[in-house]
């Protein structure tokens, strides 16, 4: 990659996070800036997963910098995962101790015939409940059971609460990618700085999780 983005302009405390996994599979490098603009530069060596992060970056007003390389060779699973691990853990550290932040968010998404509903809450809770209904194996060469395998890795590395229900869609491309959108939106609404929380915790008992957290 060329120069990295820089994530340290604006917004409270210029929240980011920064990972580089290495494994005998995938070498991963992921900069994550909350309070950005939807800038992203990403090349995973798998062109749908870039699609769908840039969508991620786009819609949920993240500064994204990631690159992977992987044993692609074989199939995308490994550089899919890894990926999503990376993304997981650079959410947590950018969020660190959540104060301040709205925790929950909510978005359905249309894309044409299809439309998915994204519910979550930044509780350091881990839980993924998948409602998609992919009909397509593939979309390009993209098999489409690792749509799961992302937001599982996503949310056990970050500690989210997440909910996916699949309310409408016939065309996998369309499913999926709404999927991503609403997504991008409800985490963008749970992120951002509650301007009545005044820094604290927005959690009755003073303290949330950090199952996602490093260090």
């Amino acid at each position: 990659m060329s120069s990295p983005l820089d994530l340290d302009h604006g917004g409270p405390g210029g929240r980011s996070g920064s990972i580089h996994r290495v494994t005998g599979e995938t070498d991963v490098r992921v900069r994550l800036g909350l309070d950005g603009r939807g800038r992203c530069r990403v090349s995973t060596g798998v062109p749908f997963l870039d699609h769908m992060l840039h969508q991620l970056a786009s819609h949920g007003l993240l500064d994204l910098e990631i690159s992977a390389e992987g044993d692609t060779h074989i199939d995308d699973h490994h550089t899919n995962e890894d990926v999503g691990i990376a993304v997981g853990q650079a959410l947590a550290q950018a969020l660190g101790s959540r104060k301040g932040i709205h925790r929950f968010g909510h978005f359905t998404a249309p894309l044409d015939e299809a439309l998915v509903q994204v519910v979550l809450d930044c509780s350091g809770r881990p839980h993924l409940s998948y409602g998609l209904v992919i009909p397509g194996q593939r979309i390009g060469t993209y098999d489409t059971e690792l749509v799961r395998e992302f937001f599982v890795a996503v949310v056990n590395n970050s500690g989210l609460t997440l909910h996916i229900r699949q309310l409408d869609g016939l065309n996998s491309h369309h499913i999926v990618e709404a999927c991503f959108k609403a997504f991008a939106r409800a985490l963008r609404q749970a992120v951002e700085i509650d301007p009545r929380r005044a820094g604290e915790v927005p959690s009755s008992k003073g303290v949330l999780e950090r199952a996602g957290a490093l260090g």
